[in-house]
Formats: C-alpha cells, sequence, structure tokens
C-alpha cells in the first residue's frame, strides 16, 4: 500500500519474523566485503594470541601486580556497562557487595588486629562463596531446563527462562570471583600481621604447639577463657590449627600451603565427603573465568581500535 512505512510493517511483525529480516539486512549489508571480514578474522586471532602470551608472562613474573590490575579490572568494568546498559539491579546488588566487602577489607588490614576478625572475614566470604555457587548451579539449570524445553510444561516463554537462567550463572560466576580474590588478599593481610606467615617465606614469630597460625589463638582454650572451642586439623607437615580456619584459608583463601612453614597442602584429604570436591572443582572453574570477564573487554577493544585506525568497519 502507497501510504505504508517499512517500520510500521516491522511493528506488525512477530519477534521471530522481525529477527529474520534484520538478519537478511545484515547480510545484504556485508555482502562483498569478505576479504574485509578475513583480515578483521585475523587480526582478532593475533590479537588473541599475543594478549594471551602476555598475560601468561606477566602473571608468571609479577604474579600480584597481575593479580591486583585484573581484580580492579573485575570491580570497574561491569560497573561502567552497568551504568551505561541501566542495569540497576545489578548496580544495586554491586553496591551493596562493595559496601560490604569494603568493611570486611577495612577490618582485616587494620593493627593490631582483633581475634575475631579472621573468623568474621572467612565467614563473609565463606558466604559468598557458597551463594554464588548455589546461585550458579540454579541458573546452570535454568539454561537447561530451557534448552530441553520442559519451559513449555509451565507455560514459560523459552526467552524468559533463559533469560533468568544467564542473569543468574552470571551473578554466580562474577561474585564468585570476586570474593575469592577479596579473601585471598584479605588472608595475606591478616596472616603477615599475626606474624606466623610471610609472603616472603619465612615467618617472623616461631609458632607454639597450642597456637593457630591462621587467627592467632590458642587451639585449646580453658573453659572459663575466651576463645574458640571446636575441632582442630592437622596437615601432613604436623602443624595444628582450627578446623574453620585452616578451611577458609585453603578453600576460601585459595592458599595451598601452610600457614607456618609454606609446606604444599593436599586439599583431597581435608574432603569429609565427595560433596566437597565439587567446590574445589568450582574454585577452579573461577579462577579460569576470571580471564574472560577483566581482559576479553579490554582484548575486544583493542581489536576495535586496530580495526578502526585501518578503516575496517
Amino acid at each position: 500500500m502507497a501510504g505504508v512505512h517499512p517500520q510500521d510493517d516491522l511493528l506488525k511483525m512477530t519477534h521471530r519474523e522481525n529477527w529474520k529480516v534484520q538478519h537478511e539486512r545484515l547480510h545484504m549489508k556485508h555482502r562483498g566485503h569478505e576479504a574485509m571480514h578475513a583480515e578483521m578474522v585475523l587480526i582478532l586471532i593475533a590479537t588473541l594470541v599475543v594478549a594471551q602470551i602476555v598475560l601468561v608472562q606477566w602473571k608468571q613474573r609479577h604474579h600480584r601486580s597481575y593479580n591486583l590490575v585484573t581484580l580492579v579490572q573485575m570491580w570497574v568494568v561491569p560497573l561502567y556497562f552497568t551504568i551505561k546498559l541501566y542495569w540497576w539491579r545489578f548496580l544495586s546488588m554491586w553496591g551493596m557487595f562493595s559496601v560490604i566487602t569494603s568493611y570486611v577489607i577495612f577490618r582485616a588490614t587494620r593493627k593490631p588486629l582483633s581475634c575475631r576478625t579472621p573468623r568474621m572475614v572467612y565467614k563473609w566470604f565463606l558466604l559468598i562463596y557458597k551463594l554464588s555457587y548455589a546461585v550458579g548451579v540454579l541458573g546452570y539449570m535454568a539454561i537447561m531446563f530451557t534448552m530441553f524445553g520442559f519451559n513449555v510444561f509451565f507455560r514459560i516463554k523459552a526467552e524468559d527462562s533463559m533469560d533468568v537462567g544467564v542473569i543468574m550463572l552470571f551473578y554466580g560466576l562474577y561474585y564468585g570471583v570476586m570474593g575469592r580474590d577479596f579473601a585471598e588478599i584479605c588472608s595475606d593481610y591478616m596472616a603477615s600481621t599475626i606474624g606466623y606467615y610471610n609472603k616472603g617465606g619465612m615467618p617472623s614469630r616461631s609458632l607454639t604447639n597450642d597456637i593457630c597460625a591462621v587467627c592467632g589463638q590458642r587451639i585449646l582454650v580453658n573453659v572459663e577463657e575466651e576463645g574458640f572451642i571446636e575441632d582442630t586439623y592437622q596437615l601432613s607437615c604436623g602443624h595444628l590449627f582450627h578446623e574453620f580456619c585452616i578451611r577458609g584459608w585453603c578453600i576460601v583463601g585459595k592458599k595451598q600451603t601452610c600457614p607456618y612453614c609454606n609446606e604444599k597442602v593436599d586439599l583431597k584429604r581435608m574432603m569429609n565427603n565427595p560433596w566437597e570436591k565439587t567446590h574445589v572443582l568450582y574454585g577452579q572453574l573461577l579462577d579460569w573465568l576470571r580471564y574472560l570477564v577483566a581482559w576479553q573487554p579490554i582484548i575486544i577493544g583493542i581489536v576495535h581500535g586496530i580495526n578502526f585506525s585501518l578503516g575496517l568497519e
């Protein structure tokens, strides 16, 4: 009809029909640009390879600066996209997490260190770790639920259930990575302040048999004394710790050495049941994901900059 605008036709189409039209227009726009696209793919591959080599070398030679820069990027980059795309729900959760974590870090870096601070720090990050694990698993299940078509039985749109799954999976993985990284920083500060652990390898204080090197408190206390009454755990090197402290040190704080003598810790011996092994695997997944969240946007930005400078669209 003479008076009908093409935009009006798009509004009358279904979501799938609209997507097909947009896809066809995209193909029309890029038709005949195969050589340019090949150059862009080569630039992307070359940039990824070079970036991977640089990051690996940086991590091996300057581990602490690499971790610090990565952590800052993970904290700031999502904030930029959140504000740009108006994701207020994520921004509110990010703000709440940042405020509480900042207070926990403040407590962990004070000197002298309160006797209750290590336990408070590990409890907070253990809570974050478990919540992120649960939310991530639920998100993954929601995605599988949608992919196998079970959403139809509950009359839920595939787009809605998939969106919920992806968002929950992202929340779980993102806060899981952030929590583990901040826990590692706090572990270093607290243990160095207590004095039984030193980043250089040698402790600055001598450890007696009745002191836990993680929290600096007596392992066994009398009924009338102030302290913690709980199970203990002995590492293969012979040093004894509060069970909660050493689990927080190894699993939450990512330390796989004895807090006193730096001997390698066998995490498999610390697992009381098979279910705890999944937490170690989840922790390894979070460590791998750090590269994807922190560095991938930077690398893609560099690729876009190279393409723009060469006149490639």
